[in-house]
């Protein structure tokens, strides 16, 4: 049986931050449905022009199955309200504030299935004075030291080839909140919510 065979994660990411994360609980046996805008869907999956999925897309969100709905109406709020207790993780990577505005901040979360775990993905966390500042892989290298060991020795800072805290983030992420969701199950006396935010720069530097 797949480790974490029963967990059921909707999935609000967009690029790789999160989808990697996300894509690596799908592998360990989660079941993970990617909520896409209808008529557009992840800007990944036009990467390389309109009319097919991209292999960047793909290379992401393989393992994954998809719904549309526009949390922006009424009607897709609700859908996605109702679909919430049939669900114990909600991941996305939206700017800062962006839940809130659709009126999906955790508390609303919360009250419609108390027990979820809402993990949120921002370049510089959640809190502090760069919390709002938006963040590419490229920022959050240079914020975290990254391009100060990469190039040549003699000459100025360079970005990484490889999307370093991407990646890794990803994989940092979903070691957590799969470990806190399998940890705490036995223990709770009840069902018990947790919001979790983490930052890309930090995962740098970790």
């Amino acid at each position: 049986m797949p480790a974490l065979d029963g967990m059921r994660v909707l999935d609000l990411t967009q690029w790789e931050a999160g989808t990697t994360s996300t894509q690596y609980l799908a592998w360990f046996g989660a079941d993970v449905v990617k909520v896409e805008l209808p008529g557009v869907g992840d800007p990944g999956r036009h990467t390389t022009g309109p009319g097919h999925d991209s292999l960047y897309f793909m290379s992401f969100n393989n393992n994954k199955r998809s719904v549309a709905i526009d949390l922006g109406t009424a009607r897709g709020k609700a859908l996605f309200l109702e679909l919430l207790p049939k669900f114990d993780v909600v991941v996305e990577n939206f700017t800062l504030g962006t839940m809130e505005k659709l009126g999906l901040g955790y508390e609303t979360l919360k009250a419609a299935n108390p027990a979820i775990i809402y993990a949120t993905i921002k370049g510089f966390g959640t809190h502090g004075p760069y919390a709002s500042f938006k963040c590419m892989d490229m920022v959050a290298q240079a914020a975290g030291g990254a391009f100060s060991v990469t190039g040549p020795a003699e000459g100025p800072p360079h970005q990484a080839g490889r999307h370093l805290r991407r990646y890794g983030f990803g994989d940092a992420l979903r070691h957590g909140y799969s470990c806190r969701l399998r940890a705490e199950a036995p223990h709770r006396p009840g069902p018990e919510g947790r919001d979790s935010d983490a930052g890309d720069h930090r995962q740098l530097h970790a």
